[in-house]
C-alpha cells in the first residue's frame, strides 16, 4: 500500500514468491479479510429468518426449513419471512421488529443480504445479521469460510460476529432505458460498472447454464469490447476516459468466485476500486486469463487498483450498475463507505 499525495490512495501489490508462476506473473499475497478481532456477541436466543426461495437452484426454502429445525433442537425461537418477488426481502427486512440481542438471518445469495442489510439500514436496526449461504455465488459466504449450512447455522447459535463496512451506493433506479427514479442500496459485497455488467446482463439471459454462464458472459462482452467513456471521481480527484471496467470490492471475491481484489478487507473503512483501462481484446483476454489464475491481473501493466472512502461515476449517457451481483440501476452514481456499520456472525 502506499499513498500518492495528488491523487487518491494507491494499493501496491507484492507477488508471492512461494508461488508458481502462471499467465507470466506470481500471484499476489492477500490482505486479511478482517483487520481486527472477533466480538464475543451472547448466544442467539432470537432468529429472524429471511429466505429467497429462489436462490441458486432454487433451494432456499428448502434450506431455510433444515436451518429453521436445527435452530429449535437448540432451543432457539424462529420466525421465517419468505419473499415472493425481487426486492421484497428489503421490506420485509425493514418492517422487522428486533432487538439488539437477536439475528436476522439471510438463507441466500449476495443479493438476498445486499435487500435484508437495505432494509435493516432504512429501518435503523442493530442487530447482528448472519448469513446461510444458498445463492449461485455465494461470494460473501466465501470471504467469511462458512462450508456448509451445519456450519452457518453452528455460528448463528453461537453468536460472535465482527464489524462490516457497507456502501451507501446511490444512483438511478433500472437500467438504461428503463429508468424509474432514484435508488439507494447498502452493499456489502461489490459494485460493478462496465464490461463485467455487461457481462452479467448477457449471463442472466443464460441461468440455466448454472455459475458457467459468467464465463460465457464474459467472453461475449469481451468480444463486444464496447466503448465506455466515464468520470471518475475517488475521494475528490477526477479521472475521464475510455475505461473497460471498474471492480469496486468490500469483499475479496465476486460472481463466481472470482478473486477479483486480493487487497480488499472487511472492516478497513474503505473499499477496493480495479481500474481497468481501455484495452483491446486481446489485453482484456489476458487480464481476465491472469484473474481467474488467483488474481493476478493485479499485476496487468493496465489495471490500477485504489482504496478509497467516497466515489462518483458519470458518464455521457446513463449505463448499467451492478450492486452484489444483481442489476438494478444506472448512472451517475455517488458512493459512501460507512465504516463498522454492520454486525455480520463470524468465527473464529
Amino acid at each position: 500500500m502506499a499513498s500518492n499525495g495528488n491523487g487518491p490512495e494507491i494499493i501496491e501489490f507484492l507477488p508471492d514468491l512461494t508461488s508458481k508462476k502462471k499467465k507470466g506473473v506470481h500471484k499476489p499475497i492477500y490482505a486479511q479479510v478482517f483487520t481486527n478481532e472477533l466480538i464475543k456477541g451472547e448466544p442467539a436466543k432470537v432468529i429472524h429468518l429471511m429466505v429467497n426461495p429462489f436462490s441458486g437452484k432454487k433451494q432456499g426454502e428448502k434450506i431455510a426449513s433444515k436451518a429453521s429445525a436445527m435452530f429449535e433442537e437448540n432451543g432457539i425461537s424462529v420466525t421465517m419471512h419468505l419473499s415472493t418477488f425481487s426486492g421484497e426481502l428489503i421490506q420485509l427486512a425493514a418492517g422487522l421488529t428486533t432487538n439488539q440481542s437477536d439475528v436476522v438471518a439471510v438463507v441466500g445469495g449476495d443479493g438476498s443480504l445486499s435487500e435484508v442489510v437495505t432494509g435493516l439500514m432504512q429501518a435503523g436496526s442493530n442487530c447482528r445479521v448472519g448469513l446461510i449461504p444458498a445463492g449461485t455465488g455465494n461470494s460473501m459466504a466465501n470471504d467469511l469460510s462458512i462450508k456448509s449450512t451445519e456450519d452457518a447455522v453452528a455460528r448463528i447459535c453461537l453468536g460472535h460476529y465482527q464489524t462490516l463496512d457497507l456502501a451507501k451506493v446511490d444512483m438511478v433506479a433500472g437500467l438504461p432505458g428503463s429508468e424509474s427514479g432514484e435508488l439507494t442500496r447498502y452493499s456489502t459485497n461489490l459494485v460493478t460498472w462496465g464490461l463485467g455488467v455487461d457481462s452479467t446482463i448477457k449471463a442472466e439471459k443464460m441461468r440455466w447454464m448454472g455459475p458457467m454462464r459468467y464465463d460465457v458472459g464474459i467472453l461475449m462482452a469481451i468480444m463486444a469490447n464496447n466503448r465506455r467513456n466515464a468520470k471518475l471521481t475517488i475521494d475528490g480527484h477526477v479521472f475521464e476516459d475510455d475505461f473497460t471496467l471498474f471492480l469496486i470490492q468490500n469483499s475479496q471475491t465476486g460472481g463466481s468466485l472470482l478473486p477479483l481484489a486480493p487487497g480488499a478487507s472487511l472492516d478497513d473503512g474503505k473499499m477496493d476500486i480495479g481500474i481497468l483501462k481501455k484495452m483491446k481484446r486481446g489485453e482484456i483476454l489476458k487480464a481476465f486469463g491472469q484473474l481467474k489464475k488467483e488474481g493476478r491481473h493485479v499485476f496487468h501493466p493496465k489495471v490500477d487498483y485504489h482504496r478509497f472512502k467516497t466515489l462518483e461515476i458519470a458518464t455521457p449517457k446513463p449505463t448499467a450498475i451492478n450492486v452484489d451481483g444483481e442489476n438494478i440501476g444506472s448512472t451517475p452514481l455517488k458512493m459512501e463507505v460507512m465504516q463498522a456499520a454492520l454486525k455480520i456472525i463470524h468465527s473464529s
